[in-house]
């Protein structure tokens, strides 16, 4: 057992920094752009997408959230315009989530606040 014990510790900090990290990137999102940071996630993988646009299946697969929380923020920015849904032409079970001309000027303004917060706790 004592073997293993720095291989717990290193879980304890790894999670402990994260929780750090994850905290003051969702008040510094959520203050400055009035983004949970799982609506900035959800932007964040659609903008780095090819055209900006991904299938929500696949883009809920990219995310730490689960398929109801990547739902709920993906129903968010849908209310909010910066993103919009379309069903797939080649796959009629297929739904497309793309990014908005304003969901990708709002995301390039809460990129400078996520990098300025990664910068500060992990460089």
């Amino acid at each position: 057992m004592e073997t293993e014990e720095p291989l717990v510790e290193s879980w304890r900090h790894l999670l402990s920094r994260y929780s750090l990290v994850a905290h003051e990137l969702d008040r510094a999102l959520q203050a400055g752009h009035g983004l949970a940071m799982s609506d900035y996630e959800v932007l964040d993988r659609l903008v780095a997408a090819d055209g900006c646009k991904s299938r929500i299946h696949d883009l809920v697969g990219d995310l730490h959230l689960s398929q109801s929380a990547s739902s709920r923020a993906v129903a968010r920015l849908e209310k909010c315009g910066f993103v919009e849904r379309a069903m797939c032409d080649t796959d009629r079970r297929g739904v497309f989530v793309t990014a908005t001309d304003a969901g990708r000027a709002l995301h390039a303004q809460a990129r400078r606040t996520q990098v300025a917060v990664l910068k500060e706790h992990l460089a």
